[in-house]
């Protein structure tokens, strides 16, 4: 009985392609004001957006000379997270500090 064989009214179920899209991405934008200092946006970009010192320099200039930079681009949910969590150190801080969240 070494040859298996289909028995008649059996059928073979075949799983229909489902189709995947990427996420949509959102940026999180840093906001310029008169009080939060460059070395805490410094701070902030190389921490929570894990930027190297010259990136998170060159954006921190990008925020103060353009009165906003963009920090990231991620997923809706991990966008909204940072955002939260720049504005809680900044109020930690005594800073100011504004973001938004935006469509990429």
């Amino acid at each position: 009985m070494a040859d298996e064989q289909q028995k008649p009214g059996i059928e073979i179920a075949e799983r229909a392609e489902q189709a995947t899209s990427r996420p949509r991405m959102f940026q999180v934008v840093l906001h310029n004001d008169d009080y939060t200092t460059m070395d805490f946006v410094v701070e902030v970009l190389e921490h929570v957006f894990l930027k190297s010192p010259a990136e998170a320099f060159r954006i921190m200039m990008e925020v103060h000379r353009n009165g906003r930079g963009v920090g990231g681009v991620y997923p809706h949910e991990i966008a909204e997270t940072k955002s939260a969590l720049v504005q809680s150190l900044a109020r930690e801080r005594g800073f100011p500090l504004q973001t938004s969240v935006e469509e990429a």
